[in-house]
């Protein structure tokens, strides 16, 4: 099948195998972490500030992580990074199964997590088109999300049972344990050095204004970023925030019903993959992509509604195949259209530009839901998503994207 082509790579095969052990550890590790503040300290605030504690370091230093995964050996960069997040995340089991992990050491290890993630994630995206034949790129892409939906799945259900019956140190030691798994797989790489042509290395700083140039010089890539910047405020941070206090709040639910919706959003991802992977040729994607956006902010707006378990669930479907969509449509464009040796530094330009407010939104979504309740933020923020992106269809550089 089409789907699975990129697997006869051995390199992506090594790969994908190691990140998705290791995306199902990060499963488990995100919903024991938003029990774990819910349960100490019951604020939407406190959720809140871990968020940007996790997002702003990383936002701080992606645009040198990119530069580097355009001089470095990609693969090493990406095995120095899960050996360090392995053994970050093995303290903070230890601490919370001697029931010594306090909110300060949290913040602590949130913040290193989201500084060495800015080194992992370029250097990712970068490899997989450098490890794969141009001819596979729809599948590998398929492929990476679709392992990612897998484990998000059955991350949250396992991770819910892990957290009900042992705490949330067992289920913090089985992520750590998953980061030591993928490096071993990576281990396995090629050292590939990205290739440079015949130029000589230029300084850091010249790298990185030609990362810029490169993105501002295209109208697509500054639209999109720019727009996201907004709708990662208006879209993800409400639901980040929000989610825990609309099951445990609204709904009088346990972790159980909060595994179920984040599971059931990965299933909807999980199939927007496997749509979009059995495709050789996506026509007319900018104005697909953009229209998934718009049925993500319906679908976000509707989490905030008057409705039960199940049709939430629903919802959770529909938003994840929503932004599933999108992602691999805009994966795609950029590993296309992008030259190689930029790849790692347009996408930490991606980076910064698309998650650089998201500290702004996670400060803003855990006043307002204090404030004003979590439904009406979740309404709030799902309208505003739709509206800013059908705006951003208007222009002719997204509308002519093919």
């Amino acid at each position: 099948m089409a789907l699975f082509r990129s697997l006869s790579t051995r390199a992506f095969a090594l790969l994908w195998a190691g990140q998705t052990i290791s995306r199902l550890g990060d499963s488990l590790y995100r919903i024991a972490l938003a029990w774990w503040v819910l349960e100490k300290t019951g604020s939407p605030v406190a959720m809140g500030s871990v968020m940007i504690v996790s997002v702003l370091p990383l936002v701080i230093t992606v645009l040198v992580g990119g530069t580097l995964a355009d001089r470095l050996p990609r693969a090493r960069v990406m095995l120095a990074s899960d050996l360090l997040r392995g053994l970050l995340v093995g303290l903070m089991a230890a601490l919370a199964l001697t029931d010594s992990l306090t909110m300060w050491m949290v913040y602590v290890a949130a913040a290193t997590f989201g500084m060495v993630d800015a080194f992992f994630q370029p250097a990712f995206a970068a490899v997989v088109p450098e490890i794969t034949p141009g001819e596979s790129l729809t599948s590998a892409n398929s492929l990476t999300s679709l392992s990612q939906q897998l484990a998000e799945v059955a991350g949250p259900a396992v991770g819910a049972v892990i957290v009900a019956s042992g705490g949330t140190g067992w289920a913090f030691a089985l992520d750590g344990f998953s980061f030591l798994v993928s490096a071993g797989f990576l281990a396995g790489l090629p050292a590939l050095k990205p290739e440079r042509g015949e130029r000589l290395p230029a300084p850091i700083w010249t790298d990185l204004n030609e990362g810029l140039r490169t993105v501002f010089g295209t109208p697509w890539l500054w639209i999109s970023i720019t727009l996201f910047s907004l709708l990662n405020i208006t879209a993800a941070t409400p639901v980040n925030v929000g989610l825990p206090f609309l099951v445990n709040d609204t709904l009088h639910l346990d972790v159980s019903s909060l595994g179920l919706l984040y599971s059931l959003g990965a299933v909807g991802s999980l199939l927007g993959s496997v749509w979009l992977g059995r495709k050789s040729q996506i026509r007319r994607r900018g104005l697909l992509g953009y229209g998934l956006i718009v049925l993500a902010g319906v679908a976000t707006l509707s989490l905030g509604l008057p409705l039960g378990l199940a049709v939430l669930g629903g919802v959770m479907v529909v938003r994840g195949l929503a932004f599933s969509g999108f992602n691999l449509i805009w994966i795609h464009m950029v590993q296309e259209l992008v030259p190689g040796e930029l790849l790692g530094r347009v996408t930490s330009v991606d980076y910064l530009g698309s998650f650089g407010l998201l500290p702004i939104g996670y400060a803003l979504s855990g006043w307002a839901i204090d404030a004003f309740g979590v439904q009406a933020v979740l309404v709030a923020g799902g309208g505003l998503t739709a509206l800013v992106t059908l705006v951003g269809m208007l222009h002719p550089a997204i509308r002519r994207l093919d």
